[in-house]
């Protein structure tokens, strides 16, 4: 009877320090933004933190400043995984400094960001291009189908914030007179479909883009060195970006403020473990593009992707977590 009574005890402890450790991660809110990449690591996040840490997860509807607006005054959701934060500088450095919101990951996205792009094959067949400054000696290279004798710089969209930049950017770097033509594509379809058309063609293309998107990965587009240096934020936000700017000087584009963010209730209230894998995760732009054009092939939602990531690219996730946390994951994955 002792033996069974210590028994019983011994698998009561058991069960408490089991129920503890899952209790310890508790119930987290993670923002779902609504687009593309920020989708899919939310729901990353949710597999990993659930499965590997014994976190409670729910997914909130999510938006830039929708998102920080409700985490700054609400403290809900307890983590944005991708927040581009530069819209929302001065209110987030004020949460921060109050200690209310935490910077957790100033880089969950290699390679992100804005600037002029072309296809790998250019930069293959022409060595010599190292920058924009290069490409912009070769306007032969890009051919506008108006005007042959003319090179196409393919901008913004009318509407759009980075309109304005490109415009600037063009007169900065003196590309009319070099004998360039900036070109509007008139809507985000119009401006993915000139280099969907260009790739497929085999033909060089010149343009603004972003990344990480599915078109960035799908036609592996590289990203530009502007080849000067950034002029800085006074004067990007007090002329570059304005469209009233008389005497717009050449400067690389600014960089991007992409961060996970987290609210204080979750770094206190929360497996320690769990907010080390958030501090951690590194998407490098080759795994991410893949995963976006995996996206856009199939239809996919977050929640697919999710699965196909951790499935074919345990290379990357297995270097975020503990041996024990990877070997949950994988288990649950069968």
């Amino acid at each position: 009877m002792n033996k069974l009574v210590k028994g019983l005890a011994a698998a009561g402890v058991a069960a408490a320090m089991s129920q503890g450790a899952v209790a310890a991660c508790g119930d987290v809110t993670i923002a779902e933004m609504n687009w593309a990449s920020a989708e899919f690591m939310a729901n990353v996040d949710k597999i990993i933190l659930e499965e590997g840490y014994g976190c409670t997860v729910e997914l909130v509807p999510g938006a830039t400043l929708t998102t920080f607006a409700s985490m700054d005054t609400k403290g809900v959701p307890d983590i944005a995984p991708e927040l581009w934060t530069q819209s929302v500088d001065v209110p987030l450095k004020a949460a921060i400094a109050s200690g209310s919101l935490h910077k957790m990951n100033p880089k969950p996205i290699l390679g992100a960001g804005e600037g002029w792009v072309v296809p790998s094959y250019t930069l293959e067949n022409h060595p010599e291009l190292k920058s924009v400054l290069d490409v912009i000696e070769r306007p032969d290279l890009f051919p506008y189908n108006e005007d042959p004798t003319k090179g196409a710089f393919v901008g913004c969209p009318a509407g759009w914030g980075c309109q304005q930049i490109n415009n600037n950017l063009f007169t900065a770097f003196d590309m009319e007179a070099k004998g360039w033509v900036l070109v509007d594509p008139g809507s985000a379809a119009g401006l993915d479909g000139a280099m969907a058309k260009a790739v497929q063609r085999g033909d060089d293309y010149f343009g603004y883009y972003w990344s990480p998107t599915a078109m960035m990965g799908k036609y592996n587009m590289q990203m530009l060195d502007f080849g000067v240096p950034f002029q800085g934020m006074d004067d990007w936000l007090a002329c570059t970006t304005q469209a009233e700017c008389a005497d717009p000087q050449p400067t690389s584009w600014s960089v991007s403020e992409i961060n996970t963010i987290a609210t204080d209730s979750f770094m206190k209230n929360n497996d320690p473990k769990a907010a080390a894998y958030i501090k951690g995760r590194e998407y490098p732009a080759a795994a991410m593009g893949a995963m976006l054009v995996y996206m856009a092939d199939n239809q996919a939602g977050g929640e697919d992707a999710a699965i196909e990531f951790l499935v074919n690219h345990e290379d990357v996730w297995t270097q975020w977590v503990g041996v024990q946390a990877a070997n949950l994951i994988k288990k649950s994955l069968n």
